[in-house]
């Protein structure tokens, strides 16, 4: 890319302020810089993070993002407001559960082997783990659901075991006490992405008990993400999966 936009300013095809634009590792769109070099720095490009924006902005930051034929990953967004996004991107897709936004603007995708298990403790959890699965998707990675295996009743969890196993890591959400990701990591031999949600009744501290109960768990290979933080336990196990495609 870089030869051929230098061949064309040497051609007088193209000048040097255009040039420039498109060699530009981001848009200054004035209210936002888009990172448009996330993907050849990262492996995956920006994803738009809905709370507290307005629609507006998103959809302005949506369309620098279509220009470059990215795919679009947007967070955290109410139904409201995606209907409103919708209104004017009708290439969305929006998940109710999740409360993500997700447009496919690139055909390009990874292939990859295996899959990524989504353990969820119960179905008030729901609404993290599917932001994890719907993450995980996004950036063309298979995606196992296991739900409402929590520990007030293992057998649920057990009856599912093997499968669990076989995955290249689990993302594993839970609130109230946090101790799933406990359990499972006791099981497998994968690494494990554990996930605490604000679920939970007062001395839940909003999340901080389970989030403590994960720091401090006695199983080996447990990395533990902030509260509710479904899109950051996916990411890490999405990178986790690619590498372990590459070998």
């Amino acid at each position: 890319m870089l030869e051929e936009i230098l061949q064309k300013v040497a051609n007088g095809e193209l000048s040097p302020d255009k040039a420039k634009e498109k060699l530009a590792t981001f848009e200054n769109l004035g209210f936002a810089k888009v990172d448009h070099h996330r993907k050849k720095r990262q492996g995956f490009p920006e994803v738009i993070f809905g709370e507290g924006k307005e629609p507006s902005h998103i959809i302005d930051i949506s369309r620098a993002m279509m220009v470059k034929k990215e795919n679009i990953l947007i967070t955290r967004v109410t139904y409201e407001k995606a209907q409103v996004i919708m209104e004017r991107l009708p290439d969305f897709q929006y998940d109710h559960t999740s409360r993500t936004l997700f447009m496919q603007t690139s055909l390009d995708s990874d292939h990859y082997k295996g899959y990524i298990a989504i353990v969820c403790a119960g179905t008030s959890d729901l609404p993290v783990a599917e932001e994890a699965a719907k993450t995980a998707e996004a950036y063309g990675v298979e995606v196992r659901r296991f739900y409402d295996v929590g520990v007030a009743g293992i057998h649920r969890l057990m009856a599912h075991i093997d499968e669990i196993r076989e995955a290249t890591v689990s993302v594993v959400v839970a609130g109230m006490e946090g101790a799933l990701p406990s359990v499972v990591g006791g099981l497998v031999s994968h690494p494990i992405i554990a996930v605490p949600t604000s679920i939970g009744y007062g001395a839940n501290f909003q999340g901080l008990s389970a989030l403590l109960t994960m720091l401090n768990s006695c199983a080996s290979g447990i990395s533990v993400v902030n509260i509710d933080n479904g899109f950051g336990g996916a990411y890490n196990a999405v990178m986790i999966h690619r590498i372990a495609n590459q070998s």
